[in-house]
């Protein structure tokens, strides 16, 4: 398996969902502004995002691909379908408490997450959380499956899937919105609609893949499904793997918290900042933690020291190369950005400026963020989870402090900032921490790389100023499809000068290339 081709694969699929994902973001700002609505929702909708991330594709995905791919690799297909249908059995009954629990305990949530949200707007978040709830259900379960496809190497389902979730949205927004509107109903509760639909839908698509290999998970009894001893040791795994993403999670939780209490749009001027923000983070981390996660597993139970090395030295290179000027782009053409995308509508000059700052704080950290996504598997794969924690909770108390110096003077760009700076410290902390086990050794020529990716990425930001200064972006709201053009001519043009400085300092592309087994 050629894994610069499977992170390609992941990736192309990532930006379609990010597309349609921004899409999604321009429709509902443009329909909804920034307001104490959409503030409501924004909330509401974090509740079950946050644990999704927290169960799903945080703790339970950690603990349970390095178990499975380790379970393959030593004892085959049937032991590890075995491993399936039981971890499938006690998420399922964990679930469905879970949901229960969610809707019951919907006030108090909203209440950890934003209790300064004026009342309508509390009481709005309130019943968009009972109806999203299910959502959480729905995505643990699309984890379980995704899990088990990475390890047989079918990333293209799993990458594929969010582009449901994304698409349900905008009809909830296009067309559910303004029927909800002639009924005398507030428009925004058409989004909780449009969330659980694209969950539903997101897990349905994972049956026919899992068919294929013949993994489709087998309810058994919950008894059973307990004592086995693979399930044992993913719980076991899990309680630090909890501990450990709810670190990042409860810096987005009091982050929310804070932001409710600054004035009315401020928890969606960080949410539209973070959808772009996401972008290179997904496309560049989110890809390669999803194709290196299972590789580095199976190195990790071949005993390959040499191969488990160079897997997280091809990683960081990609990084590198990938992230720092998205970083670079982030800061200085954020305004372009910001004002081509969500400049419609509903979102005001204001909107455009608020959203600018968060963006800017958010490409801070960005090398930081994408770096994590490939720095902590080097951990997880080793069954190494509390190293991890121990780091994330000392950058946990990092950013409140920053957030105490930054908010006062910055406002909700201060939040931003507060987790971009931490997530270079978390990065380095992680990278010193493989480098000092002998996890991570750097292959030759990484001074070489590096002063071909800055000279590169200096070219690019001195293009990307000029063009930033060059148009009123702000302005040119009267003229939308000029307006994309040159955003769209100017990021072309910005990347075939970075590559071309690449390539005419002699980077070539089969220096990538890297066969996993």
């Amino acid at each position: 398996m050629n894994l610069l081709r499977a992170a390609s694969t992941v990736s192309l699929f990532t930006l379609a969902s990010r597309i349609t994902g921004l899409a999604r973001e321009l429709l509902v700002a443009a329909a909804f502004g920034a307001s104490t609505w959409t503030d409501a929702f924004n909330v509401a909708f974090r509740i079950p995002n946050l644990l999704r991330r927290l169960f799903a594709e945080g703790a339970f995905s950690q603990a349970f691909v390095p178990i499975l791919a380790e379970t393959r690799a030593q004892r085959g297909d049937e032991a590890t379908r075995d491993l399936v249908d039981a971890v499938a059995t006690l998420l399922f009954w964990v679930l469905l408490a879970l949901c229960v629990a969610g809707v019951v305990a919907a006030p108090l949530l909203v209440y950890a997450m934003a209790a300064g949200l004026p009342r309508p707007g509390f009481d709005a978040a309130v019943s968009m959380t009972r109806w999203m709830f299910p959502y959480i259900g729905f995505m643990s379960l699309v984890a379980l499956a995704a899990g088990v496809l990475n390890t047989w190497k079918r990333f293209a389902v799993p990458a594929a899937t969010p582009v449901l979730l994304n698409l349900a949205m905008i009809l909830a927004a296009g067309v559910l919105a303004p029927r909800f509107a002639a009924w005398g109903i507030e428009p925004i509760y058409a989004m909780s609609a449009g969330v659980v639909a694209g969950g539903l839908l997101q897990l349905a698509l994972q049956v026919p893949a899992l068919l294929r290999i013949g993994m489709l998970p087998r309810l058994r009894g919950l008894r059973a499904a307990w004592h086995h001893p693979g399930v044992r040791r993913v719980v076991r795994q899990m309680g630090p793997a909890v501990l450990g993403v709810s670190v990042a999670q409860l810096s987005l939780l009091i982050n929310t918290q804070i932001a409710s209490h600054l004035p009315a749009g401020s928890v969606s001027w960080l949410t539209y900042a973070d959808r772009l923000m996401e972008f290179p983070t997904a496309l560049l981390g989110v890809a390669l933690g999803v194709v290196l996660l299972p590789q580095l597993a199976s190195a990790q139970a071949r005993k390959d020291d040499e191969g488990y090395s160079g897997l997280l030295d091809w990683g960081l290179r990609l990084v590198v190369l990938l992230a720092l000027p998205s970083a670079v782009a982030l800061l200085v053409f954020a305004e372009p950005l910001v004002a081509s995308l969500y400049h419609y509508g509903a979102f005001a000059d204001h909107d455009v400026r608020q959203t600018v700052w968060a963006l800017m704080g958010y490409g801070v950290g960005l090398l930081g963020l994408v770096g994590v996504k490939v720095l902590a598997p080097g951990f997880y794969a080793r069954q190494d989870i509390r190293t991890p924690v121990k780091i994330g909770i000392v950058v946990l108390g990092l950013t409140q402090a920053m957030n105490a110096a930054f908010v006062p003077f910055i406002g909700h760009a201060g939040l931003a900032l507060s987790i971009g700076v931490a997530a270079v410290v978390n990065a380095s902390w992680l990278l010193h921490g493989l480098r000092r086990r002998g996890a991570w050794r750097p292959a030759p020529g990484w001074g070489v790389f590096l002063a071909r990716v800055v000279l590169a990425t200096a070219l690019l930001a001195a293009l990307l100023v000029y063009a930033a200064q060059a148009l009123d972006w702000t302005a040119l709201r009267a003229s939308p499809w000029a307006r994309l053009g040159w955003l769209g001519a100017t990021l072309v043009a910005a990347a075939v000068l970075y590559f071309g400085a690449l390539w005419a300092t002699g980077l070539r592309p089969r220096e990538f290339l890297r066969r996993g087994h």
